[in-house]
Formats: structure tokens, sequence, C-alpha cells
């Protein structure tokens, strides 16, 4: 038998050992990657599990709204959506969720539209595919007025049917009224101020007025919040008399047709609020749109890793 000297068994003992410590090492780097991965999955959700994770449920916002409405109509044209709920509560309520489920990188899935100031706060939203085409592609807000607006009121008539803007002018004003926390109608009394070539574009052959009194109607959502005050202010540096009053959607087009209103830039479509369109459309004037590049949809953050509304799960 071989014999081995004291020095090179003291060598290969030592070798072994050190052998023994950088494997245990290797070990101890693989669990801590798995940990941090297995605490990042948890964190963001995976796209196997978003589904589960935010309990089958959409995030949405006032009962009787359109994107609402159009939300009920998907979960039951989508395969991916049986099961699931749409939780209604308020458009402040919805965004106060998507706010904390983004500072926690948690997933969920809201009711969303442009133009709403959450996509200037939260530049990394999405929409999520929608192959059915339930969401329509893009929307436009149209202006209604009242029969008759255009004999009895011209001057208020054509500043309305001259009305139009950007998505980033609403957005904007939204965005600086939620940052500021000052009301919309002053941040929107603010805008017209430094706008003089728009105003100039709406007012154009229109001729002062002393106190005519106006009733624009609209919904309660910034949006048109947005978009009837600063028409209101058009309206006064004309003369005019203006009351914004806030109600439902049904109520809009129904306050419209009637004649209880004189006119609403709040009319989303050929989606949104089509059923409330069509049900009175032969009772009012369409003035056409006053915004293109309008969009609603199913939003998510950019974090989680799906892109359709096929790609959820059914329960």
């Amino acid at each position: 038998m071989l014999k081995m000297n004291k020095p090179w068994k003291n060598f290969i003992i030592l070798f072994g050992v050190l052998l023994m410590v950088m494997v245990a090492g290797c070990g101890s780097d693989d669990d801590t990657n798995k940990k941090s991965a297995d605490d990042t999955n948890e964190k963001s959700g995976d796209a196997s599990n978003y589904s589960e994770s935010v309990d089958y449920t959409i995030t949405g916002i006032e009962p009787g709204a359109g994107i609402t409405v159009t939300t009920e109509k998907a979960i039951e044209k989508y395969d991916s959506l049986s099961g699931w709920k749409l939780k209604q509560s308020s458009t402040a309520a919805m965004v106060t969720q998507l706010s904390e489920a983004i500072d926690k990188e948690e997933p969920i899935v809201v009711t969303g539209w442009n133009p709403h100031w959450m996509f200037a706060k939260y530049p990394d939203l999405k929409y999520l595919e929608d192959p059915k085409g339930v969401y329509g592609s893009t929307e436009v807000i149209k202006t209604l007025a009242r029969k008759g607006l255009k004999e009895e009121k011209p001057n208020a008539y054509k500043i309305l049917d001259q009305f139009h803007w950007k998505v980033e002018d609403m957005e904007g004003i939204m965005y600086d009224s939620q940052e500021s926390g000052k009301e919309i109608a002053e941040i929107a009394k603010k805008w017209v101020d430094e706008h003089p070539d728009a105003v100039a574009e709406w007012t154009k052959g229109v001729d002062d007025v002393d106190g005519v009194e106006v009733e624009l109607v609209s919904t309660p959502w910034d949006s048109e919040r947005a978009s009837s005050s600063v028409v209101a202010e058009v309206l006064k540096s004309k003369g005019f008399n203006v009351k914004v009053t806030p109600v439902d959607v049904a109520v809009v087009f129904k306050a419209i047709a009637n004649g209880d209103g004189d006119a609403t830039m709040a009319a989303w479509m050929p989606v949104t609020h089509k059923d409330f369109y069509d049900e009175f459309k032969d009772q009012f004037d369409d003035l056409g749109e006053n915004l293109k590049g309008a969009k609603i949809g199913l939003v998510v953050p950019k974090y989680m890793d799906i892109d359709s509304i096929e790609d959820l799960q059914a329960k």
C-alpha cells in the first residue's frame, strides 16, 4: 500500500474542507436568489395567478356609468372573465385603490378611461387588449343641444358648435386640479385666460349678449367638469349667465331631450353612452365631436405581465 507523508495528508484534508465550504456557499447564494425571486413574485404577482390575486374582481366606478355598463357586457362576453365580479363604488375610491396597489406593486384591474388625470400621475398604466371589441377602439366626446336652441339662443349655439379641444388639454386641467387641490372650475378659468387663440376660434362670429341664461348639463366626473367649466367661462366672457348642473349620465340625455337643459359636452360615443344616445337620438341636435382620442377599457399597471383581457383566467 502506498504510504502518504504527513504534509500531503494535511493538504488534502484542508483542500476537502475548502471545497465543502465553497459548495455550501453556492447553495446559500442559490437559496438567497430563489427567496428574492419568490419575494418578487409574491409582491407583483405572476401571469398565472393574477386573477386569483385580485380575487377575480375588477375595481370599478359608479353604477350606471357608461364604462360600468360596458364592463358588465365584457364579463358576459369573455370566457376569461367567467365568474368575475365588478366592484362598483366611486371614481375616487377606484383611484385610491389603484394608488395603493401601485405603491405596493400589487396586481389590480380597474375600469379606466382617457382623458383622466391618473394617466398623467401614473404613466406606467396600460390598457388590456380587447380582442372582442367590447370597449371599441377610440371614442369621441360629442356636444348635444336641445331642439330649438339654435333659433332661440344662436350665439350660445355657435360657441357650443365651435368648441373643440384635445385630450391633453382636458387631462392637463384635471391633473392640475388634483395636484394643486383647487377646484376644476378655478383651473378651467385660468386655462381660458392662458389660451386666447382657442377662445378666439370658439367665439368667432359670436355677438356679445346681456345676461342670456344658458344651462349646461354634465356628469359629475372630472373630465366633464373640465369641459363644462371651460365652456361656461367662454360663454360668460360673451355676456351669458351660465349654470352648470351635474347629474347622472342617464339624466344628461333625458334632460337635453326634454329641453330641461340647453346643452351637454358629455356624450361619449360610439360605445360608452350608446344605449342612452340611441334612446333619445331623435330628440336632440348632435353638434358633433368636441374631443377626439378618448378611450375606455380595462387598465392594469405595466408591471403586470399580461397584455390582453384573454390573459386573465376564469374563476
